[in-house]
């Protein structure tokens, strides 16, 4: 990949029950699933499957304040963020920020595997929730 190139890292899909999710997305569609794993900072509970280079996540919420909970009665199952692979995760905070991108606060948080996101605020994308993530 070359220094510009980006890459789509995972789609997020909102679900009431990952297990429900699992019968099409793994049994019926056939994508692997690697794992299923909770992020206490997002109060959400992550399977993630594979799609060759990109992954499909499936988020269930941990909580009734967990930010999925608030999309899934707003908006009901569905795309939730697409995100796309970083080298470094702040310097391309400061190339963004720099061009007038909007973020989400908390700025820089702990994402699945062991991956530093960032949200880029709706209205800076084309009212699209987009990730920015580096993973090592």
């Amino acid at each position: 990949m070359g220094q510009d190139e980006k890459l789509v890292d995972q789609v997020s899909i909102a679900v009431f029950s990952i297990d429900e999710s699992l019968k099409l997305y793994r049994d019926i569609l056939g994508f692997p699933l690697v794992c299923i794993e909770e992020v206490p900072s997002e109060k959400v509970r992550v399977a993630i499957l594979s799609a060759r280079d990109t992954r499909i996540e499936l988020l269930e919420p941990t909580s009734k304040d967990s930010p999925i909970s608030g999309f899934l009665e707003k908006r009901g199952e569905g795309v939730h963020h697409i995100a796309y692979r970083v080298e470094d995760i702040d310097k391309e905070i400061q190339k963004l920020s720099a061009q007038g991108v909007r973020f989400i606060e908390p700025l820089v948080r702990n994402g699945s595997e062991g991956a530093k996101i960032a949200f880029i605020h709706p209205k800076s994308a084309h009212g699209v929730l987009t990730e920015i993530v580096e993973r090592k």
